[in-house]
């Protein structure tokens, strides 16, 4: 709703929306199935009485005139842009013995920025789910990794509020989380003080941090997180220098790492990948790849 709205959902919805989906879940449970957006949708436009009590309306009207909006917001989800994605039925269910699970979005990349959000922070909580799930079963410690983070935030104010609660128990339920972005830069373009506020939050409380090549500048502000000595600095910064003009060389920065975990030394890693892994993430392709020759 926060996404395709652009803005903060207020009280008033947050709690229409909770009566709406019980009462959703009810009707659904009754007729042994699993609720749909379009039921809620459903029961918001009947406005029973404890949605009235919500809305404090003594009329029809005047809960017409408090759902209205909420109604309308439903309803693109419905039909705008990310129709489809959640008001139809699930369609997987999850394995809680899965060794690991991954959930591909790669087919909405090209969809806009408030799409991709959207089906984000769905995965995300979903996958909080299945590890509620995974440790209701007594299984060992679970690894997430949160790729592309700066997409799922900067769409509408609120939203890393959204990540931070799904985030922030998980050092108690044994959860190892990798938050991944591009740049700091990502995390101050956020909507509102209030959300560059929290996202500063989120990054601090990382136990390590992990560092490709970067700019001085990005260094300068990194510094209030985690404090990097000369020859540190230096390395990173050296990561970050333009390729050469050689045809195939590779950028000094390539697979180039420095693990740091607070006042500690930093361990500078190297990654080589095998020949079917450079296969496989190969992001140049589309320029490296030849084009086939003629008449075949």
């Amino acid at each position: 709703v926060g996404i395709v709205r652009r803005a903060e959902v207020d009280v008033t919805d947050r709690r229409l929306l909770g009566v709406a989906l019980d009462l959703a879940v009810a009707t659904a449970g009754r007729g042994r199935r699993e609720p749909l957006l379009t039921d809620v949708v459903d029961v918001l436009t009947e406005g029973a009485e404890p949605l009235r009590s919500v809305a404090a309306a003594r009329s029809e009207t005047g809960y017409r005139r408090v759902a209205r909006d909420l109604l309308n917001t439903l309803a693109l989800i419905c039909d705008g842009t990310i129709r489809g994605i959640f008001n139809r039925p699930s369609t997987v269910s999850p394995t809680l013995d899965t060794p690991a699970l991954s959930l591909d979005i790669s087919a909405l990349a090209d969809d806009p920025d408030d799409v991709l959000a959207a089906a984000m922070l769905c995965s995300w909580a979903w996958s909080s789910a299945v590890i509620d799930g995974v440790r209701g079963e007594g299984a060992g410690n679970v690894v997430v990794v949160q790729d592309e983070l700066w997409r799922a935030l900067r769409v509408a104010p609120g939203l890393v509020e959204r990540s931070d609660q799904i985030t922030r128990l998980n050092r108690h339920r044994g959860v190892v989380s990798f938050q991944v972005t591009h740049s700091l830069d990502d995390l101050r373009a956020l909507p509102t003080e209030a959300d560059r506020a929290k996202a500063h939050g989120l990054v601090s409380r990382n136990g390590v941090v992990v560092l490709g090549g970067m700019a001085e500048r990005e260094l300068d502000a990194l510094a209030g997180i985690t404090p990097l000595s000369p020859g540190e600095r230096s390395l990173v910064t050296s990561w970050a220098a333009p390729p050469t003009w050689v045809p195939g060389a590779l950028h000094p920065g390539r697979g180039r790492y420095l693990v740091k975990s607070g006042e500690r030394v930093g361990l500078p890693v190297a990654l080589d990948l095998t020949p079917s892994e450079q296969s496989l993430y190969d992001t140049d392709g589309a320029f490296t790849r030849r084009a086939p020759a003629a008449g075949r």
